[in-house]
């Protein structure tokens, strides 16, 4: 079982407009509603590779509610805590004539210490059961910053894998439980290092208290610093699309190919592949499966020296 933690929930809605104009009002062609979070996004997409998967952290409101009916006859394993405040949304809203996604993002319920603490005393006894384990998203309100680095410890001495997907100070914070991996985009990198020269940063990252650093690029693919060497995959060429949830496409994909044992081209390949395929389709926590197949013969993985 993989185990992936959304301490900030949150019900993803996707509204499509044929053309997205500044200060107009606009026709919505098509709306469409998820349960999201970044871990649920993983969630979702662990179990259309095949893995058994279990989802936790907070949820509340009729936000909340609304969340797990939309999950409920999905395969990941509900095991979220209920909260008294209310669980946030956020918006996409794809203009059709670019392909251009704007997101808003909503900021999260207040957590009490109280719900901090029945949240530790779920998750102990989830990880006793889990491959591997997501930390992903950001902090609502309330949640103490230096929160993932205590989650981090935790996964590790239950020697269970840890992967960090999260940014700013949180990310910042987390390091210092040296967790297994994390998976930045470049901007995050940069935020965390003072750098924007991708394999400059990510060994720093390293340096800073992560076993493994693999970077998002974009477009370009994914950079990958780890103690076994280091590489980049690069997809065939750019595709265009709703690139929300492709971060969390490519953490799916490296959990997934870690707990099988792949080695790490292997588990690039399946990153960039399974991320560009998500760009390819209409909402984040699903992929295009037929893009996915063609495009796993056709990521470029290459060793960079040094």
């Amino acid at each position: 079982m993989i185990l992936t933690v959304t301490l900030n929930t949150a019900l993803d809605l996707t509204y499509r407009v044929p053309e997205l104009v500044p200060h107009a009002s606009h026709r919505v062609d098509e709306v469409t509603e998820r349960p999201g979070g970044k871990g649920l996004n993983v969630a979702r997409v662990l179990a259309a590779l095949g893995h058994e998967s279990v989802v936790t952290g907070f949820v509340g409101g009729r936000t909340g509610a609304a969340l797990r009916e939309l999950l409920a006859p999905l395969a990941p394993v509900d095991a979220l805590v209920p909260i008294a405040g209310s669980t946030r949304r956020t918006i996409a809203v794809v203009d059709a004539a670019t392909g251009d996604t704007t997101q808003l993002n909503e900021p999260g319920p207040q957590v009490t210490a109280g719900e901090w603490e029945t949240f530790l005393g779920t998750y102990e006894p989830l990880l006793r059961e889990a491959d591997a384990v997501a930390l992903c998203g950001s902090l609502p309100p309330g949640v103490p910053v230096g929160a993932y680095a205590d989650l981090v410890r935790r996964a590790r001495a239950a020697s269970v894998p840890v992967l960090l997907d999260t940014s700013g100070e949180p990310l910042r914070r987390g390091l210092a439980g040296r967790p297994d991996l994390i998976k930045p985009n470049l901007d995050e990198l940069a935020r965390l290092t003072g750098s924007r020269e991708p394999l400059r940063a990510a060994r720093d990252a390293r340096r800073r208290g992560a076993h493994a650093v693999v970077a998002s690029l974009g477009p370009e693919g994914l950079v990958a610093v780890t103690p076994d060497g280091t590489w980049q995959a690069t997809p065939p060429a750019p595709v265009r699309g709703n690139p929300t949830g492709a971060g969390d496409s490519a953490v799916a994909a490296l959990l997934s190919s870690l707990v099988e044992g792949l080695p790490w081209p292997d588990r690039l390949t399946r990153a960039v592949a399974l991320s560009a395929a998500t760009v390819l389709a209409p909402v984040a926590g699903e992929y295009e499966a037929e893009a996915y197949e063609t495009l796993l013969t056709q990521v470029r993985v290459s060793d960079v020296p040094g």
